[in-house]
């Protein structure tokens, strides 16, 4: 593995990230081509279960263990990790897709929020705390004035719940975003951190669909040629993007990894404006810049309290 300190490793966590990035905008338009026949609960099963299945069939044919030390840790990453992209598959499915993708990426503005929280926390229990630096309040608010533009002009007053909802896995997509690089640092190889990323999450998916089709008594529709090619899509592209996406963190520093997410936002205006006729708004891509330099702020001071 090339050094995180070197100019190589870098340079190499810089693309990995910008590959992944290009690699989920495929699954978000492949997620909402799906969501048009199939619910949230299908499409998290296949994104899982495609993705235990490619990671494992790599791990066998080189012969990469599977076995952790570490298993508490990656438990959590995929509480948070499969949690926030079940919330997101609803999203893409509800939304413009530039617009989920957008929430979503409000990790690294959410990240800041959770520093002044551990700060103001800190300093309430008269715990030794670093000062909040008042350019990171006002990230933080720049970006949610963000986020207030692109949501007014594309939110409909009935898809107010899919913009919480979208908020809401923004939030638990910072906490994986730690998570994972505590696993990279803790010296966990990309291809584990995947497998079990995709086993937890085909477990979910397999729940979701029981409570779905069995509680409910909502009958299974058997999908259509096209759709099972958009599930296999889900979770072909999906699995390449984690393995690019924890590679990059695993290499570079944390919340520049976020920052760079950003581009994703980029890939997802442009393919919803060409495969789905999405409307372009002034409101929604000033709110958008604004969301980016927020994130890019946010990242930067963040780093400089994070114990």
């Amino acid at each position: 593995m090339t050094p995180p300190g070197t100019v190589a490793g870098r340079l190499s966590a810089t693309w990995l990230m910008v590959l992944a990035t290009v690699l989920f905008a495929g699954m978000g338009v492949c997620v909402k081509q799906a969501s048009s026949e199939v619910t949230t609960a299908e499409v998290v099963f296949f994104r899982g279960f495609v993705g235990a299945i490619m990671i494992g069939a790599l791990a066998w044919h080189r012969k990469l263990p599977l076995r952790t030390d570490v298993p508490r840790q990656h438990f959590w990453r995929s509480v948070a990790g499969v949690s926030a992209l079940s919330l997101w598959f609803y999203t893409i499915g509800h939304l413009p897709l530039a617009t989920a993708v957008t929430l979503n990426y409000m990790s690294s503005v959410w990240m800041g929020v959770f520093l002044i929280a551990l700060q103001l926390w800190r300093r309430w229990r008269q715990v030794p705390y670093r000062p909040i630096h008042p350019a990171l309040m006002t990230a933080v608010l720049v970006g949610f004035i963000g986020v207030a533009l692109v949501l007014r002009p594309t939110i409909q007053r009935d898809q107010w719940l899919a913009g919480l909802v979208g908020l809401v896995s923004g939030g638990l997509s910072a906490w994986a975003y730690l998570q994972v690089a505590a696993l990279g640092r803790s010296g966990e190889p990309e291809h584990r951190v995947v497998f079990y990323f995709s086993a937890f999450g085909t477990l979910v998916g397999l729940g979701l669909m029981g409570a779905v089709h069995l509680v409910n008594e909502q009958p299974w529709i058997t999908p259509t040629l096209s759709t099972w090619g958009w599930l296999l899509g889900i979770g072909v592209f999906a699995t390449l993007a984690q393995l690019a996406m924890t590679r990059a963190y695993a290499l570079g520093q944390p919340l520049a990894m976020a920052s760079l997410q950003y581009l994703g936002i980029v890939h997802a205006f442009v393919l919803g404006v060409w495969l789905f006729g999405e409307p372009v708004h002034l409101l929604a891509i000033l709110g958008t810049v604004l969301i980016v330099l927020a994130g890019v702020v946010a990242s930067r001071l963040s780093a400089g309290i994070r114990d």
